[in-house]
C-alpha cells in the first residue's frame, strides 16, 4: 500500500508498471520491500550488506534475484523497466554505492533510472550494525564496530551524507524520495547531510513520511 500510494500521490498514476524503486534493507520488517514491488507492480532493487538475509528472502520467494554485481543490476533494471516486467531484485551490496551509480547514469546517459526511493535499514540504531557504512565491506565494518566503535560512527556519518547527496541529485530530477520510519533522515540531518526543508523550521525534512504524507 505503502509503494502504491506513493505511486498515486507522487507519480500520479495508478500502474506502476515499469516504475522503478530502490530502496535497502532485506531483514526483519524491510524484508517485505521486495514482495511489495512486485505486488505493485514495479521493478524493484533492493540493496542489502548482509548475504544470509539476502539468500533468507530468495529461499522463501520474496525476492527474484539476487546479484552482486552493479553492471547486471543496471543491466536487468533496464531490460524489466522497458518491457514492464514486474521485478524483485537484491542486491548484494551497500546501497550508496546503488545510489552513486543511479547519479553516474545519469550523468553519463541523461536518464534518470529511479521513479520511487526510499531507506528501510535499522537507522533507530545506526551505530550499532542498524546500518553499514559503505567505505567498508560487511566483515570489515563489523570488525571496526567491536574494535573502534567512534571511528565506525565517524564512517557511519560520512556515509550518510554520501547517500543523501545521491538521493538529493536524482530528486532534483523527478525521483519521488520518501522516509519509511526509520529514522533514516533524522540520523542524516544529525551527520550534517542536507535534508532539512528550505524555509521551514530545522524539525521539518525536504522529504515526506510514510506515516504522514503517503498513509495518511
Amino acid at each position: 500500500l505503502t509503494v502504491l500510494n506513493a505511486g498515486r500521490r507522487y507519480l500520479k498514476v495508478e500502474d506502476l508498471s515499469g516504475k522503478v524503486f530502490v530502496t535497502s534493507g532485506l531483514g526483519g520488517m524491510s524484508g517485505a520491500q521486495a514482495k511489495a514491488a512486485v505486488i505493485a507492480g514495479c521493478v524493484g532493487i533492493i540493496a542489502e550488506v548482509d548475504e544470509a538475509a539476502l539468500l533468507k528472502r530468495h529461499k522463501q520467494g520474496w525476492l527474484m534475484e539476487i546479484s552482486n554485481n552493479l553492471d547486471h543490476c543496471i543491466a536487468r533494471l533496464r531490460e524489466a523497466r522497458k518491457n514492464k516486467i514486474a521485478l524483485s531484485l537484491g542486491y548484494h551490496g551497500n546501497v550508496v554505492d546503488l545510489w552513486e551509480r543511479l547519479v553516474h547514469e545519469l550523468d553519463t546517459t541523461g536518464e534518470l533510472l529511479v521513479d520511487l526511493g526510499s531507506d528501510q535499514t535499522s537507522c533507530h540504531n545506526p551505530f550499532s550494525g542498524g546500518y553499514y557504512p559503505v567505505q567498508l565491506g560487511f566483515e570489515e565494518a563489523k570488525q571496526l564496530l567491536s574494535t573502534n566503535p567512534g571511528k565506525f560512527r565517524t564512517l557511519v556519518q560520512e556515509s550518510l551524507k554520501r547517500q543523501v547527496a545521491a538521493i538529493n541529485r536524482l530528486a532534483d530530477k523527478g525521483m519521488f524520495f520518501w522516509d519509511y520510519g526509520n529514522a533514516f533522515l533524522l540520523e542524516a540531518q544529525r551527520a550534517g547531510a542536507d535534508v532539512e526543508k528550505k524555509g521551514a523550521n530545522k524539525t521539518e525534512f525536504r522529504y515526506p513520511s510514510y506515516v504522514q504524507h503517503i498513509m495518511g
